[in-house]
């Protein structure tokens, strides 16, 4: 018989830390003074209740680490859950949203998305904004551990060749989690940190700088302004692309270089072809915006530095209305959002590894076209590819462009036009945030869609962040045979 226990247990304890944390903003509201803080100790104490019953009542199958298929329920069930209690502030405060729009801006701010359906955010409560900014906080650090811990065990889309990083985790997963989450929310909070002392040099007050500094580091991209990150222009945009790169590195390094070892992030082919991309993509866009449009230099630079980071990166903050670039910078901006960071970080979207395999493929392919009788090995990192991790990737990008069209498809039928359609697809299967177009642009929000594409989008990000197949396989008859 299939035991959810283990999985209960584990999911109740994480809603009612999730209440626990709900106090901060509370807190906040309590110090404002305009008498928003019960929707906060409302939703405390229901949260807080029912993950704590669950988890008592889930308690005794806690005696085992989790199998296979208890661990592909514990990635989505936790995604599933925290979202749908991390949108009661948003339904009791003062947005006073639908439970569609509450739990599509809770699941945004989880899965690090970004996209919001709330406008008029420079009059909302400090704590409500404090609370997009710690769902996104939050949402970083529990993808990083995922990423390390269970998508590797999971076989998803390649992730297994980072066993040989040393997080081997198989038949101890929780155990093994413990260990290695300790380690990263040091640097993960030291991170956020020094961001936040970086933001108030540069003129930001304490809680933007708090706020941003949650949300740069979870490459998230949830602001405290309609105009994004254009309320910050000059040093705070070159703070954010420095802070937004840092977060989308391999944390696992980060975890070495604690230990004494710098070597291997500098080695690191991922992040060497990471930072090669993000130079190539901002001296072309600074290019155009200051030799094809006639801007001035610096502004170009910057206005392209922080865009194309923010967008690479999957966080979604927004300077400019890259709408205004021109159809070339446009189109880069979309094909730019697929790219994603480094494997375990903050960033989303493909990343920067599964294109290498890719490419590693390609090329032996190629190879073996040129020399039939030739003996042609994929490699990274100097290491032999096993033909499933292989497998794996190839099957992760089908499912990904299958995934976006049927998505995009899905959102056109609820009467959206094609680049709406087609952006907020990519934006929410890549957790990118901002779309295209005058709706869910970088000037716009996603507030004017119908319920029906807000659900679509909703499921999407959650496939997204999850790596598809670690969603997918839940839904095919034999797992549950299992």
């Amino acid at each position: 018989m299939f035991d959810l226990r283990p999985v209960g247990y584990v999911i109740g304890l994480l809603v009612a830390m999730l209440g626990l944390t709900m106090l901060m903003p509370m807190a906040i509201d309590i110090a404002e003074g305009r008498g928003h803080w019960p929707a906060f100790l409302q939703s405390a104490l229901l949260t807080v209740l029912v993950g704590g019953l669950v988890s008592l009542s889930c308690q005794s199958g806690n005696r085992t680490g989790l199998n296979l298929q208890q661990t592909f329920l514990l990635t989505t069930g936790v995604w599933l859950a925290l979202p749908l209690f991390g949108a009661l502030p948003f339904m009791l405060g003062d947005t006073e949203a639908r439970f569609v729009d509450a739990f599509f801006e809770a699941m945004s701010g989880l899965t690090t998305t970004g996209s919001t359906v709330f406008s008029g955010l420079d009059e909302l409560p400090k704590g409500l904004l404090l609370w997009r900014g710690i769902l996104q906080w939050l949402g970083g650090i529990g993808i990083i551990v995922v990423a390390m811990v269970f998508l590797p065990e999971l076989r998803v889309g390649g992730m297994q060749i980072f066993r040989s990083e040393g997080f081997d985790t198989f038949g101890k997963i929780l155990p093994r989690a413990t260990a290695i989450s300790s380690q990263i929310s040091v640097i993960y909070v030291t991170l956020t940190f020094v961001c936040f002392l970086a933001y108030l040099m540069t003129g930001m007050n304490s809680f933007d700088a708090t706020v941003h500094a949650f949300t740069t580091i979870a490459t998230g991209g949830f602001a405290n302004y309609d105009a994004s990150f254009g309320a910050f222009k000059g040093g705070g945009e070159y703070v954010a692309s420095l802070f937004m790169l840092l977060a989308a590195l391999p944390f696992v390094r980060y975890v070495q270089m604690v230990n004494g070892s710098a070597q291997p992030l500098f080695r690191d082919r991922q992040v060497q072809m990471f930072f090669a991309t993000i130079i190539v993509l901002v001296v072309t866009t600074s290019l155009v915006l200051s030799l094809a449009q006639g801007r001035d230099i610096e502004p170009a630079f910057r206005q392209a530095l922080f865009n194309i980071t923010s967008i690479t990166t999957g966080t979604g903050y927004a300077s400019a209305n890259y709408m205004t670039w021109g159809n070339f910078l446009i189109a880069l901006i979309f094909f730019v959002g697929l790219i994603g960071g480094c494997a375990g970080s903050t960033a989303c979207s493909i990343k920067i590894f599964r294109y290498q395999l890719l490419f590693s493929a390609i090329k032996v392919q190629i190879q073996k076209i040129h020399s039939p009788s030739g003996i042609f090995t994929p490699r990274y990192n100097g290491r032999k590819v096993d033909e499933d991790v292989l497998n794996s990737v190839m099957v992760f990008f089908v499912f990904f462009i299958v995934t976006l069209g049927v998505l995009a498809v899905l959102l056109g039928m609820t009467g959206l036009d094609f680049v709406t359609s087609l952006s907020g697809a990519a934006a929410a299967i890549a957790n990118i945030g901002p779309g295209l177009g005058d709706t869910i642009g970088p000037a716009g929000n996603f507030a004017p869609l119908n319920d029906t594409a807000k659900w679509l989008l909703s499921i999407g990000m959650l496939i997204g962040r999850l790596e598809l197949l670690a969603v997918y396989a839940m839904l095919t008859p034999n797992f549950w045979r299992a």
